[in-house]
């Protein structure tokens, strides 16, 4: 029996190659941001902020190919993997060659192998998730296993824009900057681990909240603009933290938070 070809869905796949769009630029960026380093700092901090966002407009692209696959009813076995090629770019590749290329001069081997360590972990992270997916879809529709490789491209690229933003003026980032290794690390091991993390695929546009939590969170997107320098990267931190402490959370607490599967967690309740 011939096997009948993998249909691709306009919308979402757009967005996965804007994904895919961003991160490339990213890469370029960097890579001009270590060519003029020694020349021009200025010019080359510059490099390195445009990456920064494009590397966080990749987040906002893979958030919305997700949201649009679902919501049209188009998830299929060529989006998925599209997805993964692209994350692999923009939240592999990318962050590592940042952090590498920040910290490259103090310590250059290692700094290479840390690098590495956090690319291996993302695309065996993904080829997890793929696989899980194919054999057992119905238990990956609401956790993620495993610290998401988007949010921790996220975390990197908004720590790295708040210390540019401490060390505005001054051309480089200080001592600062020897955080961004082990914080690379540190996501390595969350990638591949086995924390579950809320993964908030059904809110969509018929998600329904009362009028005070919708305050609330106009609230925190406008403070988020306001304060872009930091507030990203206290976002991505708490998401972080929340999938290690959700176990010792209470139902109703994840009920609360996790509002989009409440059900489920309710019918499990005895």
């Amino acid at each position: 029996m011939n096997e009948q070809p993998s249909k691709i869905y306009l919308l979402p796949n757009l967005m996965t190659a804007g994904n895919l769009f961003c991160g490339f630029t990213a890469t370029l960026r960097i890579l001009e941001g270590a060519l003029l380093q020694s020349t021009n700092a200025d010019l080359a901090a510059d490099r390195f902020h445009e990456a920064i966002w494009f590397v966080l407009g990749a987040f906002v692209f893979d958030f919305l190919d997700g949201r649009l696959a679902r919501l049209g009813g188009h998830e299929s076995p060529f989006g998925r993997e599209f997805d993964s090629l692209a994350d692999i770019v923009s939240f592999g590749l990318a962050p590592a060659l940042m952090v590498y290329r920040v910290v490259l001069q103090e310590f250059p081997r290692a700094c290479w192998i840390i690098a590495f360590v956090y690319l291996a972990c993302g695309a065996m992270r993904l080829a997890r998730f793929n696989s899980d997916a194919k054999h057992n879809a119905a238990n990956h529709q609401n956790t993620f296993t495993g610290f998401p490789i988007p949010a921790a491209a996220g975390l990197i690229a908004s720590i790295t824009l708040f210390l540019l933003w401490l060390a505005e003026g001054e051309h480089h980032l200080g001592n600062w900057r020897f955080v961004l290794p082990p914080l690379l690390l540190f996501l390595s091991f969350m990638m591949f681990s086995r924390f579950q993390y809320p993964s908030f695929k059904a809110v969509n546009w018929k998600t329904k909240k009362s009028i005070p939590r919708f305050l609330i969170i106009i609230l925190v997107l406008i403070f988020t603009v306001l304060n872009y320098e930091w507030m990203p990267a206290v976002l991505f931190l708490a998401y972080l933290l929340y999938g290690v402490l959700r176990s010792w959370l209470s139902r109703e607490w994840r009920r609360e938070i996790e509002e989009e599967i409440g059900e489920e967690i309710g019918e499990e309740t005895p």
